[in-house]
């Protein structure tokens, strides 16, 4: 399904979540809780982290810099959802979005 970013806007946590897992499903080939720390788990190294801010920034509509980019905001899913969650919702009120 093709969606708009006006679309987007009415995104929930469990759709951001489902499209951030099924992304990490098919580069991985494995299967992920919300909860796994993806670079513990040893399946995935930190530069799979670029990946995931590409990934999170066209899926998403945002953009992630300065402060954001670092390792412990993509470690599992469940924190990439807050981050897409709060960037999308900063975005919006910056009048970006």
């Amino acid at each position: 399904m093709t969606t708009t970013p006006n679309q987007d806007l009415e995104l929930t946590s469990a759709a951001i979540e489902e499209r951030i897992l099924g992304f990490l499903a098919e580069r991985t080939k494995t299967s992920w809780e919300p909860e796994a720390d993806l670079f513990e788990s040893g399946t995935v190294s930190s530069l799979f982290a670029m990946e995931l801010v590409v990934f999170l920034e066209g899926a998403f509509d945002i953009e992630i810099a300065g402060p954001d980019l670092k390792l412990v905001n993509f470690r599992t899913a469940r924190v990439m959802v807050g981050l897409v969650e709060r960037l999308r919702a900063e975005e919006a009120e910056d009048g970006r979005g």
